[in-house]
C-alpha cells in the first residue's frame, strides 16, 4: 500500500510500528536513520525526530518517496549491449550488494527470535544464506569476465579473442547459476507460506518477508534482462563478427 502526498499528517501521527506493518518498505528508510521500528516502533515519527533532532518535514518526504511505486523500466531491448551491461551493474547488482547483507542479518535474527515457533525460519536462513554466496560470486564472475568480454563485442568491429573461446561458454554458465537461483526464490516462498506473516510476527519479520519478496521480483526482472535479452544479443554479435557458429 502506497503511501501519498495527501498522507504526510499520518506519516507524522502514525507511530513507527504502524506505518512499517502497514507498508514493510519503509524499514529502509527508518534503518537508515537508526531509528528503532520494533522493539521501539511505539513512538511517532514526528516524536523520534523531535528526540533525535532530525528535520521532520526530510524524514516525511523520505518515507513518502520510499512508498512510492517504482519508475518504469527503461527499453533494455534498444540499449546497446555495452550500455545494457552497465544497466544490469548498476540497477541490479547494485541493489543486491545492498540488500544480501541487510537480509543476512534479518534471516539470522528471525530465525534465533522466532524459530522455536516457527521452525521453517531456520531453513530460510539456511537458503538465504546459500543464495547469497552464490549470488556474491556470480556477480563477480559476470563483472569481471563476462560483462567485459561482451562489451568488446559491442565496440570492436572484428573478432576479438576470447580467453574462454565462445561467449557461450560462460553465458551457459551463468544461465546454469541463474536457474539454481530461480531455485532458491522459489523454495524460500514456499517456507514462507508466500510472504503472508503470520499473526504474531514482529515488524522485523514482517520486513524480513516483504524485502525477500521484492528480492524475488527484483530478480526475476534482473534475469529476464540477461537470459532474453544481453546473452542471445552477446551469441547474436559474435555471430556477427566471425567467431562461433
Amino acid at each position: 500500500m502506497a503511501v501519498q502526498a495527501h498522507d504526510e499528517d499520518q506519516l507524522r501521527e502514525e507511530t513507527i510500528g504502524q506505518l512499517v506493518a502497514r507498508n514493510p518498505g519503509l524499514s529502509r528508510v527508518f534503518e537508515e536513520l537508526r531509528i528503532d521500528f520494533c522493539c521501539g516502533g511505539g513512538r511517532t515519527v514526528e516524536a523520534v525526530c523531535a528526540e533525535r533532532g532530525l528535520d521532520v518535514d526530510a524524514v516525511v518526504a523520505r518515507l513518502r518517496d520510499a512508498s512510492a511505486e517504482r519508475g518504469a523500466d527503461p527499453d533494455c531491448v534498444a540499449m546497446t549491449l555495452s550500455a545494457l551491461c552497465d544497466h544490469i551493474e548498476h540497477v541490479h547488482h547494485a541493489y543486491l550488494r545492498a540488500e544480501l547483507p541487510r537480509l543476512s542479518l534479518w534471516t539470522d535474527k528471525v530465525a534465533r527470535v522466532h524459530g522455536d515457533r516457527h521452525p521453517p525460519l531456520v531453513d530460510v536462513r539456511d537458503v538465504f544464506a546459500r543464495l547469497r554466496e552464490e549470488m556474491e560470486h556470480h556477480m563477480m564472475k559476470e563483472e569481471q569476465i563476462l560483462f567485459p568480454a561482451i562489451r568488446r563485442l559491442d565496440q570492436e568491429e572484428s573478432m576479438p579473442q576470447l580467453a574462454f573461446g565462445s561467449i557461450a561458454s560462460p553465458i551457459h554458465c551463468m544461465v546454469r547459476e541463474h536457474e539454481n537461483a530461480g531455485s532458491a526464490l522459489a523454495q524460500l516462498r514456499v517456507l514462507c507460506d508466500d510472504y503472508v506473516p503470520p499473526h504474531d510476527a514482529c515488524n522485523t519479520y514482517r520486513a524480513m518477508f516483504h524485502s525477500l519478496s521484492e528480492l524475488e521480483r527484483d530478480m526475476h526482472t534482473h534475469v529476464h534482462k540477461e537470459n532474453y535479452i544481453l546473452f542471445p544479443r552477446a551469441v547474436e554479435r559474435e555471430s556477427q563478427l566471425g567467431g562461433a557458429k
